[in-house]
């Protein structure tokens, strides 16, 4: 169905709004529930029209809670939230003209699909014939118009899914909030339903916010991620820039699969330093924050790591291999360093390299960052608590 026939939500690209303020504005807003401890502290954040924007981080780092504030599910303690221009710190949810997924469905088991998805404009006194249009077009978009009259228990876990999205998206919202929507499912039919919604905002251009806690549902789906620890946003932007140039260590460590190593700055000289492993051994990398006999952690890619033999990589490290995990299209070997470090390398399915085997791992320095030893948090007031 193309976007003339599906719903009527405006389009716009995630830079629509650049230069003017954000469709969503978090405007140093801060949430405590028991006046001490901060489950979100000076939150800004803004949001483009049109925008896939996924909030990422562990539990307790403050998305859920910042996503509930947006929905009107929780008061700010201070700051301000804005929609369109409009502070809505006041109004009730159902004055929000938002739509939202959950990771239960929250679908009625007592209603049909076709109820279900009717219920959001029925509460809005929207005409019989209307609601029937709307709600065939919406069941078409998400490929389950032939399912309208069936329950909710006699559906897969997936056609659910697209049931509670359908039910999101009839009534035309400013925008759609997603909380863990693909937590309950496998592992493939969550792959899927990804694509799925990836492709519906694609189609509807309506502005999605969307939080979990997988690094990898968060670079497939988004046009920038939030990374959120301690009640902050420790970074946000595209999933490209996260992974390859990240701010700290949380993040380095967070997105995607890193080996971490632990030593001393010897010396930085402009935007590069000299690293004393600890334990024996020395490496040269980019310096994100860093100063001189700072204690530090190097952050390397997999991927990054060879094992060839010659080149011309600035850093070269000694290592036997400690074990392989197998994984179908490539391995991960296990290199462990002589000063007992150990080191994950991305290598093809074919290596055969015997435990115990002496192999030279190399990488270039642009492909290694030292941040200091104690950075990545996000910044709080106190311990924070919520998720």
């Amino acid at each position: 169905m193309g976007k003339a026939a599906a719903l009527s939500v405006e389009s716009a690209g995630p830079g629509a709004d650049a230069g003017r303020q954000g469709f969503v504005e978090f405007v140093d807003v801060e949430k405590s529930y028991d006046g001490r401890a901060f489950a979100v502290t000076r939150l800004n954040l803004s949001v483009a029209r049109g925008e896939f924007l996924t909030l990422l981080g562990p539990s307790g780092s403050g998305k859920t809670t910042t996503l509930n504030m947006l929905a009107g599910f929780e008061r700010p303690t201070s700051g301000v939230i804005t929609l369109e221009g409009r502070s809505v710190d006041r109004l009730p949810p159902y004055e929000r003209n938002i739509g939202m997924v959950f990771q239960n469905y929250a679908l009625f088991p007592h209603m049909s699909v076709e109820e279900n998805v009717a219920f959001p404009l029925s509460v809005r006194k929207i005409d019989k014939p209307d609601i029937a249009a709307r709600v065939s077009r919406a069941l078409d978009m998400v490929r389950l118009k032939q399912f309208g009259d069936r329950r909710p228990a006699q559906l897969s876990g997936g056609q659910q899914q697209r049931v509670a999205l359908a039910r999101a998206l009839v009534f035309e919202p400013s925008l759609v909030l997603m909380d863990e929507p693909l937590g309950a499912l496998d592992k493939k039919l969550r792959e899927h339903m990804q694509l799925e919604i990836k492709q519906l905002h694609t189609m509807l251009g309506v502005t999605i916010v969307y939080v979990t806690h997988d690094q990898s549902e968060a670079l497939t789906m988004s046009d920038r991620v939030a990374v959120f620890n301690n009640g902050g946003v420790a970074q946000l932007g595209s999933p490209d820039d996260l992974y390859n140039t990240p701010r700290s260590s949380f993040v380095a460590s967070f997105i995607g699969e890193n080996n971490t190593l632990a030593g001393k700055v010897e010396r930085v000289i402009g935007k590069e330093c000299r690293i004393a492993l600890d334990g024996g051994g020395a490496i040269t990398a980019q310096a994100i924050g860093v100063t001189d006999g700072a204690a530090c952690h190097v952050a390397i890619r997999p991927e990054r790591l060879s094992l060839a033999a010659g080149g011309h990589a600035e850093n070269r490290l000694a290592a036997t291999v400690d074990g392989r995990i197998y994984l179908g299209d490539h391995q991960r070997l296990l290199a462990r360093l002589e000063n007992g470090q150990v080191l994950t390398v991305k290598v093809g399915p074919e290596a055969t390299m015997a435990n115990g085997e002496p192999v030279m791992v190399s990488c270039a320095l642009g492909d290694c960052r030292a941040f200091p030893a104690d950075a990545g948090t996000g910044g709080s007031k106190s311990k924070t608590t919520g998720e």
